[in-house]
């Protein structure tokens, strides 16, 4: 007894599908590799883009070069994970502390109503930040503080200085790396007092 048209195209897919993550898999697992750092991002990426191939496959759209069709896929997943996540923020920095633990930047300011040696150490961390802060480039500097100290959104400063917000945002990124490492000789010279 034949089996019917729509189990024969179903099992020919799934047949069509295993062969295709098999081949180009571990090649498009490497090509997430070099572009996401994080390891669960490339699993859940790579899994994204086989749900659209199956999904291509079932709903019977064309594909003529199925290995371009998934790497523009995956450029495309990769693309919108980074456009998902949230710039960082100065008040998100967290530092090591001497144990391996993580501890927020507000950690080391203690409260001004501390008395006068937590408002001595508070004023020298605002110091240090100050310095730090003018060692970053220019625009670094600029980005930071519109960004943290007044508020303003990267689409703002886009708009007003005429520059790219994935520029503004790269910029932004290294200020942090430099204030954190900064900051972290600051806390770690304050902790082994």
């Amino acid at each position: 007894m034949d089996e019917p048209v729509s189990a024969i195209s179903m099992i020919e897919q799934d047949r069509q599908i295993s062969a295709t993550i098999a081949e180009a898999g571990p090649r498009l697992r490497n090509f997430i590799r070099k572009r996401v750092p994080d390891e669960s991002d490339v699993e859940d990426l790579l899994q994204e883009v086989f749900f659209e191939l199956v999904e291509a496959y079932r709903l019977l759209k064309p594909i003529d070069y199925v290995t371009g069709w998934l790497f523009t896929v995956a450029r495309n997943r990769i693309t919108d994970l980074f456009r998902k996540k949230k710039p960082e923020t100065f008040a998100d920095v967290a530092l090591e502390g001497v144990d391996g633990e993580l501890l927020p930047i507000e950690d080391l300011l203690a409260s001004s109503d501390a008395g006068p040696e937590a408002l001595y150490l508070r004023n020298a961390v605002f110091d240090e930040l100050e310095i730090a802060l003018s060692e970053l480039p220019a625009e670094q500097r600029e980005v930071f503080i519109a960004h943290e100290f007044e508020g303003r959104s990267f689409k703002e400063l886009s708009a007003e200085i005429g520059v790219n917000v994935n520029t503004l945002l790269a910029r932004k990124r290294y200020a942090v790396r430099h204030l954190r490492r900064r900051l972290q000789k600051m806390y770690n010279e304050i902790t082994w007092k």
